[in-house]
């Protein structure tokens, strides 16, 4: 059979969505790929359907044992013989493994990237015929990904051990160009094709809401469930206590609802995610613990109760919603706050100074989306290489009217500000001072002493913010990360 007819016999589709036809047909002609895919654009029959028309096996190196099993249920299903490797398997279940792929009867074995280094299947390995290395998540080998995983730097030297390179695809739905050129050099891709489908998830409809204290976020997050009241949606907090919080108070307004953070047991965790794949419970409040592999089509809307620390967290995590193709919202409780708590655990991480500057540059990208008042949408697109200029008309910015008023004096002032205290002290007291504010912090630093102390006396703390937030939107000012 060839490809079409696989896609339709075997994965019951009638035909390719955008891409997938492209990618097989490269892996088939023997070469390297490099796949961007937006989140439900069906990247794993990309590598499915080779792995059965290839002479060898195919590894498919997955991060999370949860998302390989489903995947090889799923294959299972349609009557192809796939397994996994990883630590939950038996040495006598892995010795079966290897007999079923020596015969010829498993296709598909995915592995946990740990697996590479292991030296009984490393000597497995040299002495079969592997055609193809699938690398799902291809980001988590990048320090300048959101999910780097350093076991996924096992991977070359795992393909260096091979009596022959096999193919090497590899599949993600995030990656800026860093991201990209790092994939391409540690895996040390040969010439690989490198097919965009793009980013834009045209059925999501993005809204931010500026609420910062928890009783407001309560309020509105129970009138939101009340006007949909069979839809079936995520709520990403950023802390467990979050998590277990806001599901004590909706349970108690009796939603259906359940929880997952990483604090759970295992077997709780997977109970309360098959209730909601199997709509038992139609809402869900999570971690992002929850959701890598997550396949169900019917997610109606993703609220993040917090601020994401990326834009690519917040791209995987939003683009939960609408896989079916129907519209979705998508909407991002944003306050300075959360900001803060974000800054603070990144910046916990003292032991790679390099990695914990990166993070936080990233999370003032994420602050921006929160911040601006242009098309949302085209900033997640810009964020990831896609240049777009006219307004989708279906954000939550796009659908405000806004009075423009000159803040050009005010603007001077600011940078003025941030001149006379040589850019030594943050946001909240460059506001303090424009104010005139006569605090503790103002007196001890002598900042009353500013010329440009009281300059902006007549306007609100909110009002200097935005002018703040209007200039590092357009690089007037830019944020010093201080590791």
């Amino acid at each position: 059979m060839n490809a079409k007819e696989i896609l339709k016999k075997i994965f019951k589709y009638d035909s390719f969505r955008d891409g997938q036809e492209h990618i097989i047909n490269s892996i088939l002609n023997g070469q390297d790929v490099l796949s961007i895919m937006p989140t439900g654009g069906g990247k794993s029959i990309c590598y499915q359907i080779p792995s059965l028309m290839l002479d060898g096996i195919t590894y498919v190196i997955s991060p999370l044992i949860s998302l390989m099993q489903d995947q090889v249920n799923a294959l299972k299903d349609l009557k192809i013989q796939a397994s996994c490797i990883n630590s939950t398997i038996t040495k006598s279940e892995i010795n079966k493994i290897y007999q079923s792929i020596r015969e010829g009867l498993t296709k598909i074995v995915y592995v946990a990237p740990e697996r590479l280094e292991n030296q009984d299947f490393i000597c497995f390995s040299k002495n079969i015929n592997i055609s193809m290395i699938a690398i799902d998540e291809a980001h988590c080998i990048s320090r300048w990904g959101q999910d780097f995983r350093p076991s996924y730097l096992n991977i070359l030297g795992f393909i260096n051990t091979l009596s022959k390179r096999p193919i090497i695809s590899c599949f993600t739905a995030t990656a800026t160009e860093e991201v990209k050129s790092d994939i391409i050099a540690i895996l040390k891709l040969d010439n690989p094709e490198i097919i965009i489908t793009g980013y834009d998830r045209k059925n999501l409809y993005y809204k931010v809401e500026h609420i910062g204290k928890k009783v407001k976020k309560i309020e509105y997050i129970v009138d939101f469930l009340k006007s949909h009241p069979n839809d079936s949606g995520i709520i990403y907090c950023l802390t467990r206590t979050d998590v277990d919080e806001l599901m004590n108070t909706l349970n108690k307004k009796d939603f259906s609802i359940t929880k997952y953070h990483a604090g759970m047991e295992n077997s709780v965790r997977k109970q309360n995610q098959e209730k909601f794949t199997n709509d038992e419970n139609r809402i869900i409040v999570a971690t992002s613990a929850f959701g890598m592999g997550i396949d169900k089509p019917n997610v109606r809307f993703v609220i993040h109760y917090n601020i994401p620390k990326t834009i690519e967290d917040y791209y995987q995590e939003s683009g939960r919603a609408g896989r079916d193709g129907k519209p979705a919202i998508c909407i991002l409780f944003y306050s300075s706050s959360d900001s803060y708590k974000n800054q603070y655990l990144i910046s916990k991480n003292q032991n790679f100074p390099d990695i914990t500057y990166k993070d936080l540059t990233r999370l003032q990208k994420m602050e921006h989306y929160g911040e601006i008042k242009g098309c949302l949408r085209n900033y997640i697109l810009e964020y990831f290489g896609e240049k777009k200029t006219i307004p989708c008309n279906n954000c939550g910015n796009c659908d405000q009217t806004y009075i423009k008023i000159d803040k050009t004096e005010d603007a001077k002032l600011v940078i003025k500000c941030v001149e006379e205290i040589n850019n030594s002290y943050g946001i909240s007291t460059i506001i303090s001072i424009l104010r005139g504010s006569q605090t503790s912090k103002i007196k001890k630093n002598n900042l009353h002493c500013c010329k440009c102390f009281g300059a902006l006396k007549s306007l609100t703390d909110n009002d200097i913010r935005m002018v703040i937030d209007q200039l590092l939107e357009d690089n007037y000012l830019l944020k010093v990360n201080k590791v």
